[in-house]
C-alpha cells in the first residue's frame, strides 16, 4: 500500500512539472502589422477583473495597458499625446463585437474593406506632425473617427473627408455623441483634399495612394506638415513626413515601412 501511494505522488508531481515548462514555454505575441488583422481568438482574461478597477469605464485599465505597452513602450516619447491616447475611447469606433479587442495593439475591421489603424500607428502619426492647439487639421480617410477623435484632442479644428457614405455617417454619429462638435466629417473623395478649407496646418492621410497627392501638398500652408503612407496595394508602403518648404518645394523624411489599405477613390 505505502509502495502504491509513493508512485502516485510521483506520478503527480511530474504532471505538475510537465505543466509548469508549458507555461514557460509560451512566447509573446507577435508584432502585427499596421491595418491588416483579422481576429481570430478571444482577448486574454485580464487580472484583477477590470469592473472592479473602474465601474464608470470598464475599459480604462485596458487602454492604461495600451499606452504603457503598446505607446510609451514603443517609443512614443510626446506627453501630450501620450496623455490623449489614454484619454480617446476606442472602443467606442469599432463595431460593438470587437470591443473586447479594441485597446490590443493591432488594427481591426469596421467594415467595407477598411479598419481602425493600429494604436501605435495613429500615435506615430500625431506625434510626427508636432500639432499646437491654435492649428487646423485636414485628415483624408476618416474611417472609424478615432484618428480624428484624437487630432481633436489636440487642436481647435479638425475637418475629415471619407469617400464611404456609409462609414462617414457611422463616424460623423460617434463623434458628435462623444462630443466632438469640433470636427466636421466631410463625405467626397478625399485625394482632392478640402480646398474650401484650405490652407491647413497639418494633413493626415489614413490610407495609402500610390504618390503623394499634389492637391494636399497645395493646401498646406508654407510650413505645414503632412504625414501620408505612400506605396502599391498590398505590399508595404513608406510613411512620409512631407514640409511645405516654400510654395515650390517640400522636404520628405522617412518614417519608416507600414501596410495600409489603398486610398479609395472616386470612379471617373
Amino acid at each position: 500500500m505505502r509502495m502504491l501511494t509513493a508512485l502516485s505522488l510521483c506520478l503527480v508531481v511530474l504532471l505538475v512539472a510537465c505543466a509548469t515548462d508549458d507555461s514557460q514555454g509560451s512566447t509573446a505575441e507577435p508584432l502585427v502589422s499596421p491595418d491588416t488583422f483579422t481576429p481570430t481568438a478571444e482577448p486574454k482574461a485580464t487580472e484583477p477583473p477590470i469592473a472592479l478597477k473602474s465601474p464608470q469605464d470598464p475599459f480604462a485599465a485596458r487602454r492604461e495597458a495600451m499606452v504603457d505597452e503598446g505607446i510609451v513602450g514603443w517609443g512614443i516619447k510626446d506627453e501630450v499625446v501620450i496623455e490623449v491616447m489614454g484619454k480617446v475611447p476606442r472602443h467606442e469606433f469599432v463595431p460593438e463585437q470587437l470591443q473586447e479587442l479594441a485597446y490590443e495593439n493591432h488594427p481591426l475591421p469596421i467594415g467595407y474593406g477598411q479598419t481602425i489603424s493600429q494604436p501605435y500607428i495613429v500615435a506615430l502619426m500625431t506625434e510626427a506632425l508636432g500639432l499646437n492647439k491654435g492649428d487646423i487639421v485636414l485628415e483624408v480617410g476618416t474611417g472609424s473617427g478615432y484618428q480624428a477623435a484624437v487630432l481633436g484632442e489636440l487642436v481647435d479644428r479638425v475637418y475629415t473627408v471619407e469617400i464611404i457614405e456609409a462609414l462617414a455617417e457611422r463616424a460623423d454619429e460617434t463623434l458628435s455623441k462623444l462630443g466632438y462638435d469640433h470636427i466636421t466629417v466631410h463625405h467626397a473623395d478625399g485625394y482632392f483634399g478640402l480646398e474650401e478649407q484650405a490652407p491647413f496646418d497639418a494633413i493626415i492621410v489614413t490610407a495609402a495612394p500610390d504618390h503623394i497627392p499634389q492637391p494636399l501638398v497645395q493646401q498646406l500652408k508654407i510650413g505645414g506638415k503632412m504625414v501620408i503612407p505612400v506605396g502599391p496595394v498590398g505590399g508595404f508602403q513608406t510613411l512620409w513626413l512631407v514640409t511645405r518648404a516654400n510654395e515650390e518645394d517640400v522636404r520628405t523624411e522617412n518614417l519608416g515601412a507600414v501596410t495600409f489599405v489603398p486610398l479609395t477613390r472616386e470612379e471617373r
